[in-house]
């Protein structure tokens, strides 16, 4: 399979590794510096396209693989306002499109925990939520986009919870978020649901990029034959809680 790599940055840099590991061959690499090569004409002899780049130019980056008939892979975050146009495009085009907050298979199987969870909780009101989120102080947005898919799960849930907020809470219907930079960690993600008398608390730590970008190689391996909207679900065949 042939891949380019939209974004060549620490994560653009991993997926290589491990997409040549498995065998593929990364035929293009676009950055800051070779904007102009990001062509139809290049593009075209690639299999399938990954985009890892900031919150700011993924649409477009998205939009033009779409356009250039090319599937493809997006990890980067904080553009969700855009994300359904981006959906509809595909859609209304035949293309192939997968986007997620988070490629790691164990991020993946903790959203599925952390819905489970929150069905559990929601009949428990002497229980309140928090969450909170650590990353390195590149990371670009906050909170996290894994953050925000997780609290997005347990909003859709927790009847009594509005809406999340990236600061302490200052009402009952708000859901907390904080955020704390600090290096080197690639992601560690708490939710914990507190009572008078006991806490309980579900974690995920990331040791290292590696596991999203294995998860990135996977996805880009499952739809660059495939037409239409898929998620990590599909990738690692995840039924629903």
């Amino acid at each position: 399979m042939r891949i380019a790599l939209i974004g060549y940055g620490k994560m653009g840099h991993m997926i290589e590794e491990i997409a040549t590991q498995r065998g593929h061959e990364v035929n293009l690499k676009i950055d800051v510096n070779n904007q102009q090569d990001f062509t139809k004409e290049k593009i075209s002899g690639s299999d399938v396209a990954i985009e890892f780049t900031n919150p700011e130019s993924a649409f477009q980056n998205v939009m033009k693989c779409l356009e250039f008939g090319i599937p493809v892979v997006s990890g980067s975050t904080g553009w969700n306002q855009k994300l359904e146009e981006a959906k509809k495009y595909c859609k209304d085009n035949n293309g192939s499109f997968l986007h997620t907050s988070n490629f790691s298979v164990g991020v993946n199987i903790f959203f599925e925990v952390n819905k489970l969870l929150a069905k559990l909780m929601a009949s428990q009101p002497a229980y309140d939520v928090t969450m909170r989120e650590i990353h390195h102080t590149a990371k670009k947005d906050a909170p996290s986009g894994t953050a925000v898919t997780l609290a997005e799960q347990i909003l859709s849930t927790i009847s009594h919870k509005k809406n999340w907020v990236n600061e302490p809470a200052s009402t009952k219907e708000q859901l907390s978020i904080i955020s704390d930079r600090i290096d080197p960690a690639p992601g560690t993600h708490y939710v914990k649901y507190t009572s008078e008398v006991d806490d309980i608390e579900i974690i995920h730590t990331a040791h290292s990029r590696k596991g999203f970008a294995h998860g990135a190689v996977l996805a880009a391996e499952y739809i660059s034959n495939k037409k239409g909207i898929f998620s990590m679900k599909d990738v690692l065949n995840i039924t629903s809680t």
